[in-house]
């Protein structure tokens, strides 16, 4: 294995956990492209410990990666990636083999956890900014120097930037709450809610720019939907060209209001939810929460709320679909491929990080699931489509997986990333099932 060292220590120190044949820095740029994608590659041996639906299996595209977080597939077969250790970085299959033999590593920003192409722009954030590159589709690297394309944004709290462009053009741009639910000392027990919540003015929503410019700042976006406390998953519709977000949901209700919540109600509650976001809507956060138990969205107790009365959260807006509570959704890819079974074609992927908070419950959540969408509605119940996923270190010397990020191959493989040991699976349908 020969590894080209960069010059920045950054990615240097990365490329000493490349397991490739080569790693490819902004000065050292070969010609070679990608073989043509390998449609039915080789799984592997016990589908690299996942359980799958009959008729699909899955294989390890990379392994070992630097904290993989969200990915674009490309029409070539690379997968561009970002790291929230070095930045950016393009995989590409050289053999045909079916799975990554070169990493190019960027040393962009390095807490990178979005990227998006549009227009000869490769789209980065960077907690406080966003920035672009010039890139050229097939490159391993940027093309020129970047530019800040947002700047001036808000740092702290839930501070990953997550975005989505539109075919239009717009940038839909994620800013996270600073706070948990908006109380006047953040997470202390029963401390009572700021009312109003003067977070929602430029935190906790979606904002909407044009990718016309450059140097732009909050105050050129358009607050494009608000009352949404983080939402780190972001996709388009392909159907109807409209926004879908999830939103992680608040913590604490035990922890911070014992008067009305105990351990096994807040293990379960809030939900997760899935939203489609038009202009000008309000979900709610941080006066509301959605409960499945009661499949009501209630008041929060920060705002005087009992666990059981919606009071002014009626006139918010409600969900698409919900999940269980602190499952962590933070990828999503509406299915746009035609290898998988028809079914697949009207619906999402979410990819689920997983909980450190459901105690005295297990801890759960580590999966990828499927949820059927038809006009903007659930139209069926979620079900899980790729579970075996483990935070925990099964045996010595191994590491744990937890997905993050989704991706969907020209070829109609799903790309699922998992950022805690770096690897990145690729699933297959293979046919055997003639449903």
């Amino acid at each position: 294995m020969r590894l080209v060292r960069s010059t920045r220590a950054a990615i240097g120190a990365a490329a000493l956990v490349l397991p490739f044949s080569w790693l490819v820095t902004p000065h050292s740029v070969p010609t070679v492209r990608a073989h043509p994608v390998s449609s039915k590659p080789a799984c592997s041996p016990d589908n690299a410990g996942l359980t799958l639906p009959k008729g699909f299996c899955a294989i390890i595209f990379a392994d070992s990666l630097p904290a993989p977080r969200h990915m674009i597939a490309m029409p070539n077969g690379d997968l561009i990636v970002s790291s929230m250790r070095v930045g950016v970085m393009v995989l590409r299959d050289r053999s045909g083999s079916g799975k990554a033999d070169t990493v190019s590593s960027w040393a962009l920003p390095i807490h990178s956890s979005e990227v998006a192409l549009r227009d000869g722009f490769l789209y980065s954030d960077a907690t406080t900014a966003v920035m672009r590159y010039p890139y050229k589709e097939g490159s391993l690297t940027p093309t020129g120097a970047g530019e800040t394309f947002i700047a001036n944004l808000p740092g702290g709290g839930h501070s990953a930037k997550t975005f989505v462009i539109g075919a239009d053009g717009t940038l839909y741009l994620n800013i996270g709450s600073r706070t948990n639910s908006c109380q006047e000392q953040d997470r202390q027990n029963e401390a009572k809610g700021i009312d109003p919540c003067v977070e929602r003015d430029g935190r906790a929503g979606i904002w909407a720019f044009k990718t016309d410019k450059a140097n732009q700042t909050p105050a050129d976006g358009i607050h494009f939907g608000m009352g949404i406390r983080n939402a780190v998953g972001m996709a388009i519709n392909p159907a109807d060209q409209t926004l879908y977000v999830t939103q992680h949901g608040r913590d604490q209700l035990y922890q911070n209001w014992p008067k009305h919540f105990d351990e096994a109600k807040s293990a379960e509650t809030p939900a997760e939810e899935l939203f489609h976001v038009t202009k000008g809507d309000d979900f709610g956060w941080p006066y509301c929460y959605f409960d499945r138990q009661l499949s009501l969205k209630v008041l929060a107790p920060e705002y005087g709320g009992n666990g059981k009365t919606a009071g002014r959260c009626t006139k918010y807006k409600g969900n698409v679909a919900s999940f269980p509570g602190h499952w962590a959704p933070n990828g999503l890819a509406f299915y746009t491929g035609s290898s998988f079974p028809a079914r697949y074609r009207n619906g999402v992927f979410i990819a689920f990080h997983g909980s450190w908070n459901r105690a005295p419950l297990p801890q759960g959540g580590f999966n990828v699931v499927f949820q059927p969408v038809a006009k903007g509605k659930a139209s069926g119940a979620f079900e899980v489509f790729a579970s075996g996923f483990n935070p925990q270190t099964p045996a010595p010397g191994t590491v744990g997986h937890r997905p993050t990020g989704l991706a969907v191959g020209p070829d109609g493989s799903l790309y699922v990333a998992d950022d805690l040991s770096g690897r990145i699976y690729r699933i297959i349908y293979t046919g055997d099932d003639a449903r």
